[in-house]
């Protein structure tokens, strides 16, 4: 499965066509025929040229299943889709006519949003808004608008954990190394901010169940897939590949930790609702002390102040 960043992009048209193409809503054609299957890559392009074949075959879908993991019928074939990336953008592009910009970047977040039944629920919201005729975002009556923004809610909050949690090592040849296992397929969403916060160093974040990651090369975010099915246990790379200096920076950041906490004011059912204890693996802070901390022992005594007057 082929993956990308961003959801396809046509090249812009002229300001005069792109202003009639989005007052002008086409009628959609009715789905007269009867329903098929309908099978596709695993990538949003696929998914995308899917929602093309429908309404050119006027044949609403039973099942859009990715091909790794189809199920067929006892007597009809699934139909094959290939995905073609003009025609992805093409959709994409038309989507803008039936919605807002916001309401159709919440179809990219569903489809990263892994729910078992995603092609059928980003078919169902698109082809609502499209008859409609008026923008659905906030008709929370209906089942699929409400989960829609639900979905989209999850991943907005995991994007902002995973770039607040995110943890780099450092390796011996400069490469700032990064892995992860979020609930939720957010590398394309937290792409932009690591490349704009660490523009100045390579990095890799590696997304351990997806098996696939994002690395910058000081110029540009590619996304970098590994073939290796073996299951990862440990978000820890081997220490013969670190910089030498990595232990001391993990340990003098477990001290800072430990010597700005403050006992008397810990509450710990407040620090696990900002901070849950899933994200807790990837924190410095929160790994077993390899020192045992002592406190600082260069307070003055009482009359301290009165002691140095004299």
């Amino acid at each position: 499965m082929s993956r990308s960043l961003t959801p396809p992009r046509r090249k812009p048209a002229p300001a005069s066509a792109a202003v009639g193409a989005a007052g002008a809503r086409p009628k959609v054609a009715a789905l007269s025929n009867p329903p098929l299957d309908y099978v596709y890559d695993g990538s949003f392009e696929g998914l995308l040229s899917v929602l093309f074949a429908i309404y050119d075959r006027k044949a609403a879908p039973n099942t859009i299943q990715p091909l790794g993991s189809v199920q067929g019928g006892l007597f009809a074939q699934p139909v094959q889709v290939d995905t073609d990336e003009a025609t992805a953008a093409r959709v994409w592009d038309g989507l803008l006519r039936h919605m807002d910009e916001e309401a159709r970047t919440r179809l990219f977040h569903v489809f990263l949003g892994e729910q078992p039944d995603r092609e059928l629920l980003i078919f169902r919201y698109a082809d609502l808004a499209m008859r409609t005729g008026r923008d659905i975002s906030e008709n929370y009556a209906d089942d699929d608008v409400r989960r829609v923004a639900h979905i989209a809610q999850q991943m907005y909050r995991e994007k902002h954990r995973m770039e607040a949690f995110v943890r780099f090592e450092k390796t011996s040849d400069e490469l700032f190394h990064a892995t992860i296992d979020p609930d939720f397929d957010v590398l394309p969403l937290i792409a932009p901010h690591f490349t704009k916060r660490y523009a100045d160093q390579r990095w890799l974040i590696f997304d351990k169940r997806r098996r696939y990651g994002l690395y910058y090369d000081l110029t540009r975010t590619d996304v970098v897939e590994f073939e290796s099915t073996a299951p990862q246990r440990t978000t820890d790379i081997s220490a013969t590949v670190l910089d030498e200096r990595e232990p001391l920076f993990k340990l003098l950041w477990q001290s800072y930790f430990d010597h700005v906490n403050i006992p008397e004011r810990k509450n710990m059912k407040l620090h696990r609702r900002h901070m849950p204890l899933r994200y807790w693996r990837y924190l410095s802070e929160k790994q077993p002390r390899e020192q045992r901390f002592e406190p600082i022992k260069n307070k003055r005594p009482p009359g301290g102040q009165a002691a140095l007057g004299q």
